[in-house]
């Protein structure tokens, strides 16, 4: 196999914002409910687009997840998106109306049926964020697993679309993002909030060859393929993950419930085929 670039992975946008992180977020919400560290991850993005269904979980979701006794109105007002694009089959009229009148620019898309709204909303981004920013842009997504089965794929095959672009899907109970195979990646496990469990499914096409460092269970030039095996269930043992394939895969990894929480309470399996 040629030698690959390295890409680095580091989950920051879990953890309170700081100085010395140089990534650029963009956060988009879609139309499943968001998890619970919405508010954190939404401090971290620069740039916050909904499809249009995602203002109406963006309206009713982040009131409740506020602190006791503020002000709802307050809230949603805090929470303005910059954007909400789509075909805007889902958005409610009054969920519109409040954002446009808070000055929220709003792009109706309803002439392109080809691409979903995530596909949308990230070319978006990638249009807006200047290009000496691109090269540290992650856009976390939010609302994009749950739901029909069908959006979820539709999701997954978006990370193809944008394989050069890092794009986390995010929901309460994990995180997905593709590791594209001109790459040799490099995980930092960030242990107060993610794993222990994860997993690297193919996408695409079989895996011819796969090997790891870090997990309970390493890839040592392994074939992947449904239909076989792949590596589900499997469990992250130190601070750093490394992978290299040969063709794409996934990345997931399990989120725990807060940032304090450690092993206790996290379901162990020990399957990992």
């Amino acid at each position: 196999m040629a030698e690959n670039l390295p890409m680095t992975h580091r989950s920051t946008f879990l953890l309170p914002p700081t100085v010395t992180d140089t990534t650029t977020y963009a956060l988009i919400i879609l139309n499943q409910r968001l998890p619970r560290f919405s508010p954190l991850i939404w401090d971290h993005a620069k740039v916050r687009v909904c499809a249009d269904g995602g203002a109406n979980r963006l309206f009713d979701d982040m009131p409740e997840m506020s602190c006791c006794g503020e002000d709802v109105s307050g809230v949603r007002e805090r929470y303005k998106p910059d954007v909400i694009k789509g075909d805007m089959d889902s958005i409610r009229p009054d969920v519109l109306n409040f954002y446009r009148n808070l000055g929220t620019k709003i792009i109706d898309n309803s002439d392109d049926q080809d691409t979903t709204d995530l596909h949308k909303c990230i070319a978006y981004i990638l249009d807006t964020v200047s290009d000496d920013r691109k090269s540290n842009l992650c856009i976390l997504v939010a609302g994009a697993l749950g739901g029909r089965f069908d959006h979820e794929m539709g999701n997954v095959n978006t990370l193809c679309h944008f394989s050069t672009t890092r794009i986390v899907l995010l929901s309460d109970d994990c995180l997905i993002q593709l590791l594209p195979s001109n790459r040799h990646h490099e995980i930092s496990i960030m242990s107060s909030v993610e794993g222990p469990h994860c997993g690297l499914i193919p996408i695409g096409t079989p895996c011819g060859s796969s090997t790891t460092t870090g997990l309970q269970w390493n890839l040592d030039n392994t074939e992947m393929r449904f239909g076989g095996l792949v590596s589900t269930s499997n469990i992250a043992k130190g601070e750093t993950v490394t992978v290299r394939s040969d063709s794409d895969l996934l990345w997931t990894i399990s989120l725990k419930k807060n940032t304090h929480e450690g092993e206790e309470g996290i379901l162990h399996d020990s399957q990992h085929v």
